[in-house]
């Protein structure tokens, strides 16, 4: 009974720190000689706290970097470790400079809470620290015509070696630095500060520059893929960056061309002289036809009637000036009556 409660007295100051009241990434990785900043998160209530900065994998163990309490640092560029801390955005910043590989390690963001029955609140993580290469940005792209830079880092064991810049699958193209660092040409430069990274510069890009490359530095590259992307037409690009000012060409500020004489005659000539022949005929066709039935309007019906039988019987015109010497016939349905009336008309006429 009296261990029960000897070991849960002993947790008790390290139940807050379940809490998870500081948080930051579990591992990170970094090259021989660079730098490294650790962001460490905490809760509101820890503003006006002490917060540290500790190699060691458990609180008891726990070798101290760094402390927002102390204040003997002038440069903390020039330190190994530094710390910074910004209760508004509660996050506390670790920088570690000129990193080796023998600082790979556990560390520790600790808040210091005091108190023998409280214990601090701590966040741990891995720092991995490799010899290699690396690029701030393995894929790049840019336009025909225009330049891009390639930044590419190096451990510290290289800072000495030779570096490289190699079209992949072909090493003939590789470009290497001199005793001075550097190469130059027409289309590329490459610099190396021997300080950890050394920069490519590609200039006047061609289409055909869309490849993949090697950042080299002694046994050790990483690849960087490199896109060219066409230039804009002028037309395009008029269009889009600025509206049309005086000093462009006319080709791109005629109006539509307008409906000349010459254009209405090539166009429209053969169609009104269509319609026009057209109406003609049809009004020609009208008036002979108006012509012709006036005429036959004005004639005696009874006269063409008449006309019409005694041409029949007598083989007389048909013409209304014949009547004159013609005789008049009724026609009756017997044809007695028809000899009747003609022996009649005969009678008549001779007494005239």
């Amino acid at each position: 009974m009296y261990q029960l409660l000897v070991l849960t007295l002993s947790l008790l100051p390290w139940i807050p720190g379940f809490l998870c009241k500081v948080t930051t990434e579990e591992e990170f990785t970094v090259l021989e000689g660079q730098s490294l900043r650790i962001p460490c998160h905490y809760d509101p209530q820890y503003a006006s706290y002490v917060k540290y900065w500790c190699q060691g994998r458990t609180k008891e163990f726990c070798t101290s970097l760094a402390r927002t309490d102390d204040h003997h640092i002038i440069n903390p560029a020039e330190e190994k470790v530094s710390i910074f801390d910004d209760p508004i955005q509660m996050v506390f910043t670790v920088t570690m400079n000129n990193l080796k590989e023998s600082d790979s390690a556990w560390y520790v963001c600790g808040i210091e809470i005091g108190g023998l029955w409280n214990a601090d609140d701590t966040a741990f993580t891995n720092i991995k620290v490799v010899h290699g290469m690396s690029a701030v940005n393995s894929r790049l792209s840019g336009e025909e015509g225009s330049s891009v830079t390639v930044e590419c880092l190096y451990s510290e064991r290289y800072r000495e070696s030779e570096k490289k810049w190699c079209r992949s699958g072909d090493w003939r193209s590789c470009l290497s630095t001199g005793s001075d660092g550097s190469y130059e040409d027409a289309s590329v430069a490459i610099r190396d500060d021997r300080s950890g990274a050394f920069t490519v510069t590609f200039r006047k890009l061609q289409m055909k520059d869309t490849a993949w490359y090697w950042c080299s530095a002694g046994q050790q590259k990483i690849s960087v893929h490199v896109l060219v992307t066409p230039r804009p037409t002028t037309a395009t690009a008029v269009s889009v960056t600025s509206p049309p000012t005086s000093n462009q060409t006319l080709a791109h500020l005629l109006p539509p061309k307008p409906i000349t004489k010459e254009l209405w005659n090539s166009h429209g000539l053969m169609l009104a002289s269509v319609v026009v022949c057209s109406s003609l005929l049809f009004l020609v066709a009208m008036v002979l036809l108006a012509k012709k039935l006036w005429k036959q309007h004005k004639k005696d019906p009874l006269l063409r009637e008449i006309g019409d039988v005694k041409a029949q019987f007598t083989g007389y015109s048909k013409d209304s000036s014949d009547l004159q010497n013609a005789s008049v016939v009724f026609l009756n349905k017997n044809s007695q009556d028809v000899h009747m009336y003609e022996d009649q008309c005969s009678v008549s006429c001779n007494s005239l």
